[in-house]
Formats: C-alpha cells, sequence, structure tokens
C-alpha cells in the first residue's frame, strides 16, 4: 500500500502514525471489513448520543465492545460461483457481530427455504452466472422463490447485493430476480439493492456498511474502540499469506502441449511450483491465475490512440506509466457497456449513442461480441485523448479460474493446470484469450506465474468407498484427473466411472495413457469416451450416457454422486437433458418425477456441476 497523505486537521500525530500502521498491515478482505466497520461507527455517532459510555470513562484493559444484541433476527444468505460472495458474506457476518448482530450464515445450496416465513432481517448476496442465471448451487431456492410456493413476507426486512460482469447484456440479473420476488412478497427493503461489476470492492464495503447500520440496535451507546488496542493490532505483523490481491509468483515446472499432431486446437498441461508458498489444496479446487495482456495487443493500441507507454494514469489509488497498466492493470480486450458509453461521450458518435440507448440490448451485445476495444478505437477514433480519460472507461484486469489437474498427495507442492488456448481472428485481425495466451506464452526457463487458490467447496470428492460419475469434456477432464490421483494416492475402494468427450481420438484423447494405466490398476472402474469429429453422426458425453443409461441409473440408485464440468453454455444442459431422460426411463417416472428426482440429488450434494 502506498503512503496516505497526513489529514492533520481531523486526527492527531499519534492517531494518524496508529492507523497508518494498520492500514499497511490489512489484508484486502480485512480492508473491506475495517471499512464497513468505522463506517457504520460513523453513522451511529451521528443518529445516537454517545451516553456514558464514553471513550474517556474507559479504564484498562481496552476492549472492542459490541452493542446490545438487536431484538430481530438476522440472515445472510450467499450464492457464490466462484467464491466472491460468499467471502462478502462472511465479511458481512463479522461486521454485524461488531455491531452487536449475531448473524446466521447459510449458503443457498443448504438453506430451508421452508424457514423463510420466519425471517425478520434477511441480507442476500448472490453472483449472477453467464446471462442472468443464478449460481448452479443456488437454483433450487431461485425456483422457490420464483414459484407459488413462495409466501407472503410482510414481516421480512431485506437487502440485496448482486455480483455480475457488465460484459453480459443481463448484468446482474440473479441479484435483480431476488429483489423483485421479495418486494412482490411483501416484503420490505432495509436498503436499495446495488449492482456490482467484477472491480466490485468499494461498493460492496459501501453496502455493508449501509446494511449493518440498519440492522444494528437504535438507541445504543457506541462500541468504545480504544487506540491502544488498534496499535497494538497494528504492531502485530501481517501473516505472509497468498491470495488473490497477494498472488505467489509460482515457477513454471512444464509447459508442454497436450494434442497431437492434426488436432484443430492446442491443449496445453502446465505444472506449476508451490513450493515455499504455503498454499495448499483439495481436488476440485481451483488455481486462480492473474494473466498479463499481450504486449502485441498493448503496442498496437497505444500506436491507434497515439498515446506514450510513459503517461502518467491512476489506477487502483496506484500512479504508473500508462503502458504499465495497459500490460498488468487494466482490460483492454473485451469492451463492455461501460466503455461503450464512455466512448459514446468522447467521441460524440452516433452510432455509439444510438447502441447505448436502454431499448437497443440485443444490437448492442451483438456489437460488443464482434467488437474489441481495439476494434471501437480504431473505427471511432478519438484524436487528441488523454491517457487518463481513455483508462477512466476500463475495468480492472480480473484473475481467471482453471480447475486443478492434479492432486496434492499426488504431486506435493505442485499444481498442474489443463488449459486450451484461445486463438481466432476478428477484422482480419490474429485474436489470443488473455489469460489462456499469457499461460502458452510462458515457457521460458525463469517463468513464473501469479496464483492463488480458489476452493471450491461444491465440487470436493465424497468418503473414500463412495462411488462417484464423472462427466467431462475438453479441458473439463482436468479435476478428474485430480480425483483419481487422490484416490489412487489413498487407496480408496469407491467405483469411478469417467465419461469424457473431445473432437477426435488420435489427437485429442487428453491424459490417455493415465486413464488408461489408472483402468488397469482399477483405480478407474470404467471409462467411456466421444470423439464427435472422428464418425457421423457426431457423438458426445451425453450420447454415451444415453447408451450406458441403465447402468448410469443403478450407480445413482446405489448412492453414486455425479460430477459434471465443462461448457455451460451447452455440454452441461446436454448432459442434464440426457441424465433427465434416463431417469425417467429406467425409474419409470415421467419427465417432472425425473426432474424433481435429480433436485434431490443437487439438494443432497451429490450432482455436482463446475462449469464455464
Amino acid at each position: 500500500m502506498s503512503k496516505l497523505e497526513f489529514p492533520s486537521s481531523t486526527l492527531t500525530t499519534n492517531q494518524w502514525e496508529q492507523i497508518d500502521r494498520l492500514a499497511t498491515s490489512l489484508s484486502h478482505e480485512q480492508a473491506i471489513w475495517i471499512s464497513g466497520y468505522f463506517a457504520g461507527l460513523g453513522h451511529q455517532a451521528r443518529t445516537a448520543a454517545v451516553g456514558a459510555e464514553s471513550a474517556a470513562e474507559l479504564e484498562p484493559p481496552f476492549e472492542v465492545r459490541p452493542a446490545a444484541a438487536s431484538s430481530r433476527s438476522l440472515t445472510i444468505l450467499f450464492g457464490s460461483e466462484t467464491g466472491n460472495g460468499k467471502s462478502l458474506a462472511k465479511l458481512l457476518a463479522e461486521a454485524a457481530k461488531a455491531r452487536g448482530v449475531e448473524a446466521r450464515l447459510s449458503d443457498m445450496a443448504d438453506y430451508k427455504t421452508r424457514g423463510l416465513k420466519d425471517e425478520q432481517d434477511l441480507l442476500i448476496i448472490t453472483s449472477t452466472h453467464g446471462e442472468g442465471d443464478p449460481p448452479q448451487t443456488a437454483r433450487g431456492f431461485f425456483e422457490f422463490l420464483e414459484s407459488r410456493k413462495v409466501p407472503k413476507l410482510p414481516q421480512l426486512r431485506f437487502a440485496v447485493l448482486a455480483l455480475g460482469d457488465s460484459t453480459y447484456e443481463r448484468y446482474c440479473e440473479a441479484g435483480k430476480r431476488i429483489d423483485r420476488r421479495m418486494a412482490e412478497s411483501g416484503a420490505e427493503r432495509l436498503a436499495d439493492r446495488v449492482d456490482c461489476d467484477v472491480d466490485y470492492e468499494e461498493a460492496a464495503a459501501a453496502w455493508i456498511a449501509a446494511v449493518v447500520a440498519k440492522v444494528a440496535p437504535t438507541g445504543q451507546a457506541l462500541p468504545p474502540v480504544a487506540r491502544s488496542a488498534i496499535a497494538a493490532r497494528a504492531d502485530v505483523p501481517a501473516p505472509a499469506t497468498f491470495d488473490k490481491r497477494n498472488p505467489f509468483n509460482a515457477p513454471v515446472i512444464e509447459n508442454i502441449v497436450l494434442t497431437g499432431r492434426g488436432s484443430t486446437k492446442e491443449t496445453r498441461h502446465v505444472e506449476l511450483s508451490l513450493a515455499d508458498s504455503a498454499l495448499t489444496y483439495q481436488p476440485g479446487d481451483a488455481l486462480g491465475i492473474m494473466p498479463r495482456n499481450d504486449p502485441a495487443l498493448v503496442s498496437t493500441l497505444l500506436e491507434r490512440l497515439a498515446l506514450s507507454p510513459d503517461a502518467p494514469v491512476t489506477v487502483n489509488k496506484r500512479t504508473m506509466g500508462l503502458g504499465e497498466a495497459m500490460s498488468g492493470s487494466l482490460e483492454i480486450t473485451a469492451a463492455t457497456p461501460r466503455f461503450l458509453n464512455h466512448w459514446a461521450e468522447i467521441t460524440g458518435a452516433e452510432e455509439l449513442h444510438v447502441l447505448c440507448a436502454s431499448d437497443q440490448g440485443q444490437a448492442r451485445t451483438a456489437f460488443l461480441q464482434g467488437h474489441h476495444i481495439l476494434d471501437i478505437v480504431s473505427r471511432f477514433p478519438a484524436p487528441g485523448i488523454d491517457a487518463g480519460r481513455f483508462v477512466g472507461g476500463l475495468r480492472p484486469l480480473q484473475p481467471r479460474l482453471y480447475s486443478i489437474a492434479s492432486s496434492s498427495v499426488a504431486a506435493p507442492d505442485e499444481a498442474h493446470l489443463t488449459v486450451t488456448t484461445v486463438r481466432y481472428t476478428l477484422h482480419g485481425l490474429p485474436r489470443t484469450g488473455v489469460a489462456s495466451g499469457y499461460l502458452a506464452a510462458s515457457t521460458e526457463a525463469d517463468a513464473a506465474i501469479p496464483v492463488y487458490i480458489q476452493t471450491n467447496d461444491h465440487f470436493h470428492l465424497p468418503d473414500d468407498d463412495v462411488p462417484i460419475l464423472m462427466i467431462g469434456a475438453g479441458t473439463g477432464v482436468a479435476p478428474y484427473r485430480a480425483f483419481m490421483q487422490e484416490r489412487e494416492a489413498r487407496g480408496a475402494g469407491g467405483r469411478s466411472w469417467l465419461f469424457f468427450g473431445e473432437r477426435n481420438f488420435r489427437s485429442d484423447f487428453l491424459y490417455q495413457v493415465e486413464w488408461q494405466s489408472l483402468l488397469k490398476t482399477g483405480v478407474l472402474s470404467r471409462l467411456d469416451v466421444a470423439f464427435s469429429r472422428d464418425a457421423a453422426p457426431k457423438t458426445y458425453v451425453q450420447n454415451r450416457l444415453r447408451q450406458q443409461g441403465r447402468d448410469v441409473y443403478a450407480w445413482l440408485e446405489e448412492g453414486a454422486w455425479l460430477y459434471v464440468c465443462g461448457d455451460a453454455a451447452s455440454m452441461a444442459p446436454d448432459v442434464d437433458a440426457a441424465l433427465t431422460d434416463i431417469v425417467a426411463e429406467h425409474g419409470g417416472l415421467d419427465r417432472d418425477g425425473a426432474r424433481a428426482y435429480l433436485s434431490e440429488l443437487q439438494r443432497d450434494r451429490r450432482y455436482r456441476i463446475d462449469v464455464y
């Protein structure tokens, strides 16, 4: 953290030294929590008398004492796809506790919907997956909330924090759906819904502060915060932990092409060293990659904008050269509605202003899918634009998550990835995926990748004796390699069955030798493969599932856990439809009954989905 300016008009020198030491020792998550906490204190200071518990009357030892408990119950509910919603929900619960409110924290996947009628205060944080869908694990909650079964909720007060990605037209739609249904059911808003883009931190911190102030008991004295207590905490060195805000530079051990000659794609196996990082993970977790933009794209954009790479800009309160900001701090590939609005204002281009209109959603989406930032600034130039004004329309460069393809038991201090390099042509120019291109280029002997672990509680293994059905296409096979390595190392006795799909047998059978070895040793009980380009009609994993439907249903009836990993747009829905047909046919159920069967598997955490 850079040195902050001393606000001599508001704080004494001693106060500032203590606060500055604390600020520079905080992790990102701690900073969000503390900002919400002090914002809540400020709100209460404006609305309540300090009373007898003023700081002057305190006797050592100094303590942070919570206000009296609230008379209303508080539940914090979250639906999370990548873990951001869960982390914010935990911060919210901690901020509420600091203000004297004990909250019940619940994942939507675990929440008993029949208890909704008894809730009093409900704070909801949810992400949006794709074009307006809820997180996979929250589907059951959304189905209930949007059904006729939801009760009237006049006793309920609620507030919603919606997380999303503005590159999608139905931005934050999952949060909007909950907000709308709660209001339709007669519940009272504690605060207006806040919609957060990928750079959600400041907006989320403000929302946390605002809603905690609303649910905290009124008329209570301020919980005294002694300066000595803050100073004591600031003097304790922050633990050397690596996370999203402080990634570990993992040396590249190996970076090879898995696909064979003649393949229509390039899929790589990347091995990274986690030695000396203290990072740990379980099979099913993901590795967060902090990428850098393609140097060629940075140079081309600077040339089109006629800007110097040394022009100073401020990003996340740090001043740096424009070239460095575009290389490692800003998203400069995919354009967003935010950038479109920004560029329309700068250039005054009529076509862009039309696209920004509220009734042009479909046209705007199509335009953004076919035009990157480079294409927009080339087609609608802005002569003499200032560097600071250009970056004002850009979002922070975000990490990308990849399923870990190894077990830490089998490969200690390592994390393996299976990554398809995204390459294509747009408007006559070659394009590369931001993270996959960055990984593909990281082949030098001294290459290192900034990484962190993103846990995925919804995709972990069951007990060793439980059978598992694994369904994956392309790089969706990565977590199953980790599953098998883990079970082999542990000597697990549970049966395992893999359905794997790709384009061609000869060039795209990822980890073929490993699967065959696992079959020989019995660690992998069964293997069914589908190579869509080898014969007509095309055969996919869902076709293989249907062919083996009787046995698939028998495994489910015998308690098997079901895993699906792959493309969210087509593969996962097609597999779900095939499973519905299988359950209907072999379980003697109608379609509604089959859907209910699969929904029950999801509620029991036996049907687990990880899609991208």
